[in-house]
């Protein structure tokens, strides 16, 4: 809780965005709520049915019930894993910011780094708003072919049954990028600080849960349906952060020396 708080104050202090940490922080959140239901459910989607599966077939025949089914399709575990990964990228890359800024301008890089998180959540909503300009974007969306197989095949290796599997199979999956991710990694490195950056991308994953959870629940079919449902509403909130990491940027390059 302490490291949580001193996060917080990274984020929200005198030498943070002030109370625009907390928007920042909400923003993340929504953010990783759209890149769950867009990328995370369709790429991490079997892993998450293969350990439901698993589990209900571990449970005797008189023990199924709505409070088993729910439990079994949580994975609270797997998504522990994952937001260790989140939180360990987010603390490493705000460190490295912070290295890497010591012969810049104080605030030059931090700048930088929000333009650049601004870019890539606008170029995801124009994407999604305008598919024809999606060719001239170039956005990344994922990382090398030979990461993804390499990420792939650790994971499956790991044995979910096994005591700690859930755990593990979440933190090596947390490897598997997207562009939302990306654009959230970046937004970390700005807060300048190694708790503010993991308290970032803490709240960037807690985002990408419910939609898991939904797919764990009723399947892909479900998973699809929801995607669909609030897949609108995505280039609204990609649109929405872009404008407010672009302020936070110009904030941080306003604001007195």
């Amino acid at each position: 809780m302490m490291e949580q708080l001193a996060g917080l104050d990274a984020l929200c202090g005198p030498g943070g965005f002030g109370g625009s940490g907390l928007a920042l922080l909400l923003g993340l959140a929504t953010a990783g709520g759209a890149g769950g239901v867009l990328h995370c459910a369709p790429m991490c989607g079997p892993f998450v049915l293969g350990q439901v599966s698993d589990r209900l077939a571990r449970i005797p025949p008189s023990g199924l019930c709505e409070s088993a089914r729910l439990s079994s399709a949580l994975l609270l575990p797997y998504h522990a894993g994952r937001l260790t990964t989140y939180a360990a990228l987010g603390a490493l890359v705000a460190e490295a910011g912070v290295a890497g800024s010591a012969g810049l301008l104080p605030r030059l890089l931090p700048a930088l780094l929000l333009l650049l998180a601004a870019l890539l959540f606008l170029g995801h909503a124009l994407a999604r708003l305008a598919p024809r300009l999606r060719p001239v974007l170039a956005l990344p969306e994922r990382a090398p072919p030979v990461w993804v197989r390499g990420v792939r095949r650790l994971a499956g290796r790991i044995g979910a049954n096994r005591p700690g599997g859930g755990y593990l199979l979440g933190l090596v999956l947390g490897f598997l990028p997207c562009g939302f991710l990306y654009a959230a990694i970046a937004t970390a490195a700005a807060t300048g600080s190694a708790a503010g950056g993991a308290l970032a991308m803490l709240a960037f994953g807690l985002g990408t849960v419910p939609g898991l959870v939904v797919v764990g629940i009723a399947g892909h079919a479900a998973g699809r349906t929801f995607s669909r449902s609030v897949g609108f509403a995505a280039p609204l909130i990609m649109l929405g952060n872009a404008v407010l990491l672009a302020a936070m940027a110009w904030r941080v390059l306003a604001a007195p020396a």
